[in-house]
């Protein structure tokens, strides 16, 4: 100092410290501060950083080899570091009912069509006491339309007497007291067994009681409450549906058992077009050959996918199934959607390639026009419909 006062060693010892802190702090500030803590991931929404977030997805298991599939190479992927995907595989309708009743898993809901949006958004909106939208944005992820399926040599031997499969002709089948033996002379076969899902919890289970009365309507368009309510309608489907087999809560869940038992299990089964091709080859190498075949009236499954909008849905959640969606929009992941045989929601993208299912499989009875396609009736319908087939199932 000036005066010629000396620093003492508790004075060097304060001021060593102070100059150690502040290094100490300048090394961390500028070479450890962007790190994260042990157990967190940084958050790609923003730049913010924080905990992995986590989103459920309740998804019709028609999808299950597709969305699987994209699970696992979106955690590959830099946003997949931050956000973990729980595939909550679920009945369509069983999903809407889910979330209605507070599934907190759930911050998407990706059914098989949007069928049974409206219902959806009205029995959430009772049961909350609350005007608000459910859902915070929806995307179409895939097409599909409805097929027959059913194993080619019985296919042909049901030909003998019923030159179409349709809705009316399996009625008939169903109805023949001698089963096979009245159909077609096969008497080993046993009865004629046909299945469907549960149309209470699958939309597929739904989407065959709407075009049975499409069908039975003789129409395509304006499905009134008259037509499902009329006394001969009501008496055809209680024939047909005491005799279904089957009812599984799921599409994917009912062909993988027709495919693992046979046709002891099932002749026939109305499913999604995907999830017939999906199992094309596995049934070759156990049963046999399936025969494909479109309805004279059918309907498209948009597959979309619902961002919600609920108290337990927040907008790290949304954020984070935005960004998953983002992902499942992508092209390569759309053209992978092909290989699973659904027709991409991307209209960029061509069906008709020299790999596709729909060239590949084309002697199993796969078509890439379909001729006639129906339109959604009102909620009232569905509602009504849903009524008569509880109805038909229980007298």
């Amino acid at each position: 100092m000036s005066n010629g006062t000396k620093m003492t060693p508790l004075g060097k010892t304060v001021i060593f410290l102070f100059l150690a802190a502040c290094f100490y702090g300048a090394y961390h500030f500028f070479f450890q501060g962007t790190s994260t803590a042990p157990g967190t991931l940084e958050a790609t929404g923003g730049g913010a950083t924080g905990t992995q977030v986590e989103i459920g997805i309740a998804y019709g298991t028609e999808k299950r080899q597709w969305l699987e599939w994209a699970a696992d190479e979106f955690a590959k992927t830099r946003d997949g570091k931050s956000i973990k995907v729980k595939l909550l595989p679920m009945g369509s309708l069983e999903g809407a009912n889910a979330i209605a009743g507070g599934d907190q898993r759930v911050h998407v809901w990706s059914p098989a069509s949007s069928l049974y949006k409206e219902i959806f958004i009205q029995n959430w909106q009772i049961a909350y006491g609350m005007q608000d939208q459910p859902i915070a944005k929806e995307e179409i992820l895939a097409l599909t339309p409805m097929v027959l399926v059913m194993w080619k040599e019985r296919y042909e031997a049901f030909q003998q007497k019923y030159p179409e499969l349709t809705f009316r002709t399996i009625a008939d089948a169903l109805a023949e007291k001698n089963g096979w033996e009245g159909i077609a002379n096969k008497p080993e076969w046993g009865l004629f067994k046909f299945g469907h899902t549960d149309p209470t919890e699958s939309n597929s289970g739904l989407l065959t009681l709407l075009l049975m009365a499409y069908d039975h309507a003789k129409k395509c368009r304006d499905l009134q409450v008259a037509d499902t309510i009329n006394l001969e309608f009501q008496n055809w489907l209680q024939r047909l549906e005491q005799a279904v087999s089957g009812l599984s809560n799921s599409t994917g869940n009912l062909m993988r058992e027709m495919i693992l038992k046979g046709p002891s299990a099932y002749d026939a089964l109305f499913v999604y077009e995907n999830v017939a091709i999906d199992y094309l080859k596995s049934a070759q190498g156990r049963w046999g050959t399936l025969q494909v075949v479109y309805p004279v009236q059918n309907m498209w499954n948009d597959n979309p996918y619902y961002i919600l909008n609920t108290p337990w849905s927040d907008k790290a959640h949304q954020n984070a199934a935005e960004t998953f969606l983002a992902f499942l929009l992508s092209e390569p992941v759309q053209k992978r959607s092909l290989v699973h045989g659904f027709r991409p929601g991307d209209p960029q993208i061509p069906v008709k390639t020299p790999d596709s299912p729909f060239n590949q499989y084309a002697q199993y009875g796969l078509k890439v026009d379909i001729p006639q396609t129906c339109a959604s009736p009102s909620p009232e319908v569905i509602n009504n419909l849903l009524s008569s087939w509880q109805r038909a199932r229980t007298h």
